[in-house]
């Protein structure tokens, strides 16, 4: 996907709006726990900045129920920006409507003001399929798009955690800048070039790590990934659903009984590709307190697999070692929960081990970008995503819409 990027932009004086992923976790006190986000758009906030232009920033955060809440308020995010450029990034009352239009077209060249909550509004999460069948729903969307793409001059997509999504702002807003530039920010930039070289022209051998809870999210990626790699390495509770598809015992385990015959598809079809665990570490339940066991092979009717057992640590390392190119997406087991998070944590050293060989190694967002900072170890990876849900649809091979408007370069 060949897109033209900030770089072919003269944004002095211009005013550049910019759809940032400011979707960043707080704490009940809304401060900042981890400004990841932030900083990943801070390269491009530069480059705009110090160009001389007008930047105008746009995001969402949490899922507020159309309206004004002040626990989604980016007003943390704005603070934590003027600490990080050492100015004031002053907060709009609201993302449209009179004010947030005056103080747009007040911001002066080398300075930026960050608009409020996008999904204050719900014409902001408006899919394009309910505004194609519905007039009403589409004047909706419209208008909303229409009022911000009237403040800008240059169109800057940085946010590929919701590249996957038909919002208003990713898509409404660059399909209405007819005749204005449309282009991509470093991170998206930086996404496409790691997740799309890595599917396109992978250096061999090139492994794929899955876990996470359930397999029905992961079918599409693995069905996409079985023909490109050499190993699929799977962990995780969605192995439980593997493990009932070859007719072993699990226990109180997790399980999707309607997916085990898909289950069956995956290790028909994926053969010595697919490498499932051999032994899990179990218990009667998630606690840190709670006994626990390796098993290999059936698991008690009264105990729950929670994390790959030591053989399949090191089975999983040792392909690890050997690869090239490594993708990562879903943790192991509950990471969340010790004794629970060691395959979790001994797969992120081996992440880190094969980077250090060479490798090139990439992890996939969500809970596999917190486990790698759960294990202090997210110096050491190639890449990190910012887009969990999104990387999962860019590794699928879907399609993009949100991209698909970015002017081709």
């Amino acid at each position: 996907m060949n897109k033209k990027t900030i770089e072919s932009v003269d944004v002095k004086d211009k005013r550049v709006l910019m759809r940032a992923d400011f979707n960043v976790p707080l704490d009940d006190d809304l401060k900042i726990t981890d400004d990841r986000r932030i900083q990943s758009a801070m390269p491009t906030i530069r480059k705009i900045l110090d160009g001389g232009g007008r930047l105008i920033l746009m995001s969402h955060l949490g899922r507020p129920k159309n309206k004004p809440e002040d626990k989604y308020s980016l007003a943390p995010v704005a603070k934590r920006l003027g600490e990080i450029l050492g100015k004031n990034v002053p907060l709009a009352p609201d993302c449209v409507g009179d004010a947030a239009g005056a103080l747009s077209e007040g911001v002066k060249s080398g300075e930026c003001l960050l608009l409020e909550n996008l999904r204050f509004h719900s014409a902001e999460t408006i899919k394009d399929k309910e505004a194609k069948q519905d007039a009403e729903k589409r004047a909706v969307k419209d208008e909303f798009a229409c009022s911000l793409a009237d403040m800008a001059d240059v169109y800057v997509n940085d946010a590929f955690g919701t590249c996957h999504r038909d919002n208003a702002s990713m898509l409404t807003v660059p399909k209405m800048m007819k005749g204005k530039p449309k282009v991509i920010g470093y991170l998206v930039q930086k996404e496409l070039e790691f997740l799309g070289s890595s599917l396109a022209d992978p250096k061999r051998p090139f492994v794929a790590v899955l876990g996470g809870a359930k397999v029905s999210d992961k079918i599409g990626v693995i069905d996409a990934l079985l023909p490109k790699c050499d190993n699929v390495l799977i962990g995780g509770a969605m192995m439980y659903t593997f493990f009932a598809a070859q007719g072993i015992h699990t226990g109180k385990s997790l399980v999707e009984p309607d997916f085990v015959d898909e289950a069956k598809r995956l290790l028909e079809i994926g053969g010595d590709k697919l490498v499932l665990p051999t032994d899990s570490v179990v218990a009667a339940e998630i606690s840190a307190e709670a006994e626990h066991q390796t098993v290999t092979g059936n698991i008690p009717e009264d105990l729950m697999g929670l994390d790959i057992g030591p053989a399949s640590i090191a089975a999983f390392a040792n392909v690890i070692k050997g690869a090239k190119t490594v993708i990562w997406n879903g943790p192991m087991g509950v990471f969340e929960t010790p004794p629970f998070d060691r395959g979790t944590m001994a797969i992120a050293q081996a992440m880190a081990d094969a980077t250090a060989n060479g490798a090139i190694t990439i992890i996939g967002g969500g809970d596999s970008a917190a486990a790698i900072d759960h294990a202090g170890l997210a110096e050491k990876m190639s890449h990190i995503s910012t887009g969990g849900g999104a990387s999962l649809e860019f590794l699928e091979g879907k399609p993009f819409a949100a991209l698909e408007v970015i002017d081709d370069a």
